[in-house]
Order: C-alpha cells, then structure tokens, then sequence
C-alpha cells in the first residue's frame, strides 16, 4: 500500500487530536501524586520489554497508561482502515512494524522523570513511519505550554499551525542533554569540549538545560538555535527507543535541521534487533557543522 500526500494529512490530524487529548489529560494530572513504579529490561518469552539502563527509562506511571489508552481510541481505527502497524512504548512490541509497509509509533508520555518531579519536559509523541524506518508524520504535544509541533514529509514543520522558522541567537549556544549524562565520567571534558567549539564559531555565552525528556530535548535544540543534543552510543541497553526519536526526527527533516547516529548516518527507527538507541547514539543539531563536531567526540570517549 502507498499512502498518498492527502491520507497523511488525514493520518496526521487523528494524530494531532490524539496528541492533544492525550496532553490535555496529563496536564490535568501535573503536580499531583500519582502512582509511580519501574519497567524491568530484557525479555519475556520473547518479547521486548521496554525498561533501559537509566532512572529516566524504567518509570513508568498511571498517567502514561491512561494517556496511551486515550491515543490507542483514535489511532487504532486506522489500523485496519490504512493497514497499518503499531508501536507503543507501554505495550508489548507485536513486530506488526515489520509485517506493514507503515506502523504508528507512540510514546504517550515522554519525559516521565520531570512529569513525577513537577518540572517542564514531558510531552506526547506520535510518528508515523515506513517499514525501513522513514518518519512521515511527526506530531509532539507539550502539555506545560499547550504547545503543538507536527511535520509531515515535504510539506513543512509547523508550531500550533503556524509554520516553523528557526532563528539563530546572537551570542548563545544552548548544550542541551539528559540529566544522565551529567554522571558520565567524560561529562566534564566533553562540555568543556562544547564550550570550545562555540568560542571557536563565535559565541561567547553558554547555556546548559539538562532536565527534559528526549522528544522536547530535541524541540529545546530547535527553539534555542544554535544548540545540540545527543546520547553517546554504549554497550548497555538504553540510549532512547524509536519512539523517542521518530516524530522529532520527522520535524528536524522538514526544518532541514541536523538529526544522525554517530556515525552521520540516518536513526535506525524500525531496527529488528532492538528498539533501543544505545549502539550507534544518538545526534541533534542546528546545523551540520555542529554534528560533525559531535560525532568526533567518540574517538575520545
């Protein structure tokens, strides 16, 4: 089946009424208690379960639950309709993304650490892609600013309708990572290495946000030009999954941003292996040159 310009416009506005319902919902929850437990990693007869190395990717609430069964109302009509796969982080992986040529990928609530701390960083993800991995449809929800995000392959990225125009800062250079990463015993000196490279390009002020989940890691990269956010690649098992990545990735293409592993090559988003990021990390960026600094890290760390 080959989806046409006019059902991804369909496919992508039930994703956008997901997303939103699904946002509004979790801000009516924020800064209240809710029931907190963690995933475990590995597998289960087979099955993946989703549960990384980090703090950050093995919490798992009530609110993510409910917020999935308020996006799987409007995605899964369209299963059947348009023949399509699925993939949600808080479900067992039903490799129904391989078997279709396109699979919705879902996290309901990404950003689950600062949603229980009460801070800003969580959102809803939705993307839909191909079978080899191409994202086509790329919608985030921020429930703290009630802010939109979607992009739909080769007809532009757009900010609560309105379509998105990046603007470089004069003097800032924003290092954007995930709280994590600043235990890495080479944090130190790859920050120090930033900082370098954004004196060497012409910026004298420096800003550091470490407290976001993966998809408004990406969109702070995004609204805080020039700027980075990557996961360095590793052994353990971790680094994000597909749907922390998929729909932001769709977004950065349609802006003509900088997203690739380490390796400059394009995010393995439908990998057979596994869902997880870890081997090859991850990279995004305001621009190539910033990329290509950052991908060089790995040769010292």
């Amino acid at each position: 089946m080959h989806l046409k310009p006019e059902q991804l416009n369909k496919l992508c506005a039930i994703a956008i009424n997901a997303a939103t319902e699904a946002g509004h919902y979790i801000s009516t929850r924020a800064n209240k208690a809710v029931r907190v437990e963690l995933k475990q990693s590995g597998t289960t007869d087979g099955d993946t379960v989703s549960g990384g190395s980090t703090l950050a990717s093995q919490v798992v609430t009530e609110v993510d639950l409910m917020s999935q069964q308020i996006i799987l109302k409007h995605l899964t009509p369209t299963l059947e309709t348009f023949d399509l796969g699925l993939l949600t982080e808080e479900s067992v992986d039903n490799c129904s993304r391989f078997a279709k040529d396109y699979f919705w990928c879902v996290d309901p609530l990404d950003g689950t650490l600062p949603f229980t701390e009460g801070k800003p960083g969580y959102a809803v993800s939705i993307a839909l892609l191909t079978n080899t991995g191409e994202a086509l449809v790329g919608v985030v929800f921020d429930p703290v600013r009630k802010s939109l995000y979607h992009a739909i392959k080769q007809q532009g990225a757009f900010k609560n309708y309105e379509k998105i125009i990046v603007h470089a800062r004069s003097d800032v250079f924003s290092f954007i990572t995930d709280r994590g990463f600043i235990t890495h015993p080479g944090f130190r000196k790859i920050k120090a290495q930033v900082k370098q490279y954004m004196y060497a390009i012409g910026y004298s002020k420096f800003k550091q946000i470490d407290y976001g989940g993966a998809a408004m890691n990406a969109i702070w990269v995004m609204e805080n030009s020039p700027a980075c956010y990557f996961k360095l690649p590793k052994a353990s098992i971790g680094g994000g999954s597909i749907w922390d990545f998929a729909a932001t990735t769709c977004i950065f293409k349609e802006l003509g941003l900088s997203v690739s592993d380490f390796g400059g090559n394009k995010l393995k988003l439908n990998s057979k292996e596994t869902t997880f990021m870890n081997r090859d990390g991850v990279i995004y960026a305001s621009d190539a040159k910033t990329s290509g600094f950052i991908q060089k890290l790995t040769v010292k760390f």
